[in-house]
């Protein structure tokens, strides 16, 4: 269940790739292009990663129903979900023009990088949200181990929905008058803090018993914040390195899903051992337990595939822009390194959060998905870098 996960999840990515391709006048047009769509796609990745890992705790504990009552497990999470998309969406423009204009001194219109970030965020989260809404309802129905499979499905995705909506916002930005788009960022951020403070200032009715979308909201924002920084960070680096990208066509097609069957694993295998603490099956130790050798090698296993089915596929319509030998040396070098540090990573942000007292779901997946898109992004550029 899981490889076909991921394999779907791979294919889908490569879906982005493409979109990715056929939008170069856009990636070199807008400054900072870059660092906003794999901040938007990491981030749309940790808070509904996230969303999936919390549906599928409460599958596992007898606690989730379908039901869109307030103060349901499910509309709890849709509320919640949508409050730090808008969050997230009006930061991540905002930090990332700054940190743009700081490290490349080419900057957009603010207001129009806002609107891009804000109204594409905005469309992908609500058409993410649909696909989560759809994927916990069909494992509740079959009785399927969400945990196998909300990850890699989300984050694929993330991937192909928000790429083009990104891409869709950009366009109007680009082609509208100006006016238009600065008016609707404003109106945008209005909506943004009104929302999110209805959620986070909402009272329960029951005394000692905080209302489920603001616990969400409150434990999941600073993470979340972080997180924004690792992504904008990601972001930067493919940046840097867009013109190589754009020259081997076939880099650019896999990016999106090397990076996202990495985030994929690593969220898959977060998932379970989070599953695995709170159902008290796995020992709290320094060293991982033998208990997480099996999964550990499955990683490697699903890794091995996936990549190979990934880079196949990119080779196949990109033939003519790297030797395939070498290709094939690029991503088994970085499928090796990335997933040795998955499967260390995954246990240590389990047991941290678990230490701190922190909800797993809310934490693990949001800061091992932005880890890893970094540490992804480091060692392909300095495989790249290495074999071209």
């Amino acid at each position: 269940m899981g490889l076909a996960a991921l394999v779907i999840a791979g294919t889908a990515d490569l879906v982005a790739g493409f979109f990715m391709v056929s939008m170069e006048e856009y990636i070199l047009l807008v400054p900072g292009m870059m660092v906003l769509i794999y901040a938007a796609i990491g981030m749309r990745g940790n808070i509904f990663g996230a969303m999936g890992s919390r549906l599928g705790t409460a599958m596992h504990i007898g606690t989730f129903q379908i039901s869109f009552k307030k103060k349901s497990v499910l509309r709890s999470n849709i509320e919640a979900a949508m409050a730090l998309t808008l969050a997230m969406s009006v930061l991540m423009a905002f930090i990332g023009w700054v940190i743009v204009w700081i490290m490349f001194g080419d900057t957009y219109d603010f207001l129009k990088f806002m609107f891009i970030s804000t109204f594409g965020g905005l469309l992908a989260g609500l058409l993410v949200m649909v696909v989560n809404i759809v994927v916990a309802y069909i494992g509740y129905k079959r009785n399927w181990d969400v945990d196998n499979i909300t990850a890699p499905l989300i984050a694929a995705a993330g991937d192909v929905i928000t790429v083009p909506m990104i891409f869709l916002a950009t366009k109007m930005a680009v082609e509208m008058d100006d006016i238009y788009t600065q008016v609707g960022a404003v109106v945008l951020v209005i909506v943004t803090v009104i929302f999110v403070l209805r959620v986070a200032t909402r009272k329960s009715k029951r005394k000692r018993k905080v209302d489920e979308a603001k616990r969400i909201v409150v434990q999941s924002m600073p993470v979340l914040l972080g997180c924004v920084f690792l992504e904008l960070a990601t972001g930067v680096l493919i940046e840097n390195e867009k013109l190589r990208f754009i020259d081997y066509g076939v880099l650019l097609l896999m990016m999106t899903s090397f990076l996202n069957e990495g985030n994929a694993l690593s969220g898959m295998l977060t998932s379970r051992i989070s599953s695995m603490f709170h159902m008290g099956t796995l020992p709290r130790t320094r060293l991982p337990p033998r208990e997480t050798f099996d999964n550990f090698a499955i990683m490697y296993i699903l890794a091995l595939i996936t990549f190979l089915y990934i880079m196949g596929i990119a080779y196949v319509c990109q033939p003519d822009d790297l030797e395939f030998v070498t290709l094939l040396c690029i991503v088994m070098l970085s499928a090796l390194i990335i997933t040795t540090i998955i499967n260390f990573l995954s246990y240590y942000v389990a047991l941290a959060a678990l230490k701190f007292r922190l909800d797993p779901d809310d934490h693990c997946i949001p800061i091992t998905s932005s880890l890893m898109d970094v540490i992804s992004t480091v060692v392909l550029v300095a495989v790249i870098t290495v074999f071209i």
